[in-house]
């Protein structure tokens, strides 16, 4: 199995979608997490969008380097 995942000549990361990819999918395949992470391609691919939820094979997708996750606050139960 080939990686759908390379390096474009201008240095991005980019991605070849499979019929019945979705952007969040490839985000949490990507980044390992969904969360803003999804945004970020849809704003770094203009359009993407309007393709619908269920993308078909063959769309090549920037995928933007993503600031690290927020550390999520640790809750004490007691102080």
């Amino acid at each position: 199995m080939t990686s759908r995942f390379h390096t474009g000549p201008d240095g991005k990361t980019r991605y070849i979608t499979s019929d019945g990819d979705t952007v969040d999918h490839i985000a949490w395949k990507f980044y390992g997490r969904h969360q803003g992470t999804t945004e970020l391609i849809l704003e770094a691919n203009r359009g993407l969008a309007n393709r619908g939820l269920v993308l078909p094979a063959g769309v090549e997708i920037i995928l933007p380097e993503a600031p690290p996750p927020k550390p999520k606050p640790l809750i004490t139960l007691w102080s």
